[in-house]
């Protein structure tokens, strides 16, 4: 009965709502389902469950990925979408976050403004490619406003409701200490606010990646979505999935960033939910 008892108590300790659970095993737990994602991947390539010039073994499309950085010049196509996202989220981020607060701030600014965004926020953004290779031609210019619209509006929309929930207490505190409107807002609103501002550009910055192969294939000759679109025109796929599988690495480091980033502006913060 004592070992029964001890054993439902340690699974209990890992199925607990919202337990913290120690980092090493958090670490393996994360590398675990690689593995099996992986194996997986692996034995339906030797068993022939798939077929192979379709869904190329992840041994193959390692090694294509190898050639092409070693060969074929690919970390320059890299470097093209990494400035494409960079660039086009900061040219984002400078308008949604102070638009964002001021409408959360104040019911006059939302009023004004979030009929507007909120409709954007329904027209899926590569509808807009014809309009903008007619604005714009085929030069950078149509990306990179493909991958702001893709971002600012939802962006806007997540920091405008993450600012009206800032407790309304230290706002009237300030306010009867004295503090004027633009001092409470940016010495007492802009602070409560920010650790959220990051979580919600984090966010946004995985919706950017989703449609950086999209605006690549508009008349691109560089970019890893031109790679990819050139791989498809003679069906190979395991560049197509190299592709897919560098993205995913630049996505997943572009996270770790902005966990590591409030870690240390916000060391306060517990992180153990992130």
């Amino acid at each position: 009965m004592a070992g029964e008892s001890r054993q439902g108590a340690y699974r209990s300790r890992w199925f607990e709502f919202l337990a913290p659970i120690p980092k090493g095993w958090r670490l393996i737990l994360g590398a675990l389902v690689w593995v099996i994602f992986f194996g997986l991947w692996e034995t339906a390539v030797l068993r022939g469950w798939v077929n192979t010039l379709l869904v190329p073994s992840p041994l193959e499309v390692v090694g294509t990925l190898y050639e092409l950085f070693a060969e074929r010049g690919f970390l320059g196509d890299v470097g093209i979408s990494i400035a494409r996202i960079v660039g086009s989220f900061l040219a984002a981020c400078l308008i949604a976050i102070p638009l964002g607060i001021l409408m959360g701030s104040f019911k006059t600014v939302e009023a004004l403004f979030n009929p507007f965004v909120s409709a954007w926020r329904y027209l899926p953004a590569p509808a807009f490619i014809p309009i903008l290779l007619m604005w714009f031609g085929t030069g950078e210019a149509p990306k990179l406003a493909l991958l702001f619209l893709g971002v600012i509006f939802f962006l806007i929309t997540l920091i405008m409701d993450h600012t009206s929930q800032v407790r309304a207490e230290l706002i009237e505190t300030a306010m009867t200490l004295g503090g004027k409107r633009w001092q409470i807002l940016w010495t007492v609103v802009v602070p409560a606010v920010m650790p959220n501002i990051v979580t919600s550009m984090r966010q946004m910055l995985a919706i950017a990646w989703t449609y950086l192969v999209i605006a690549e294939i508009i008349a691109s000759t560089t970019g890893i979505g031109a790679m990819m679109m050139r791989a498809r025109r003679f069906l190979n796929t395991d560049e197509i999935m190299a592709g897919i599988l560098i993205i995913g690495v630049l996505g997943l480091a572009f996270d770790l960033l902005f966990r590591w980033l409030q870690r240390t502006l916000f060391p306060y913060l517990s992180q153990e939910g992130d």
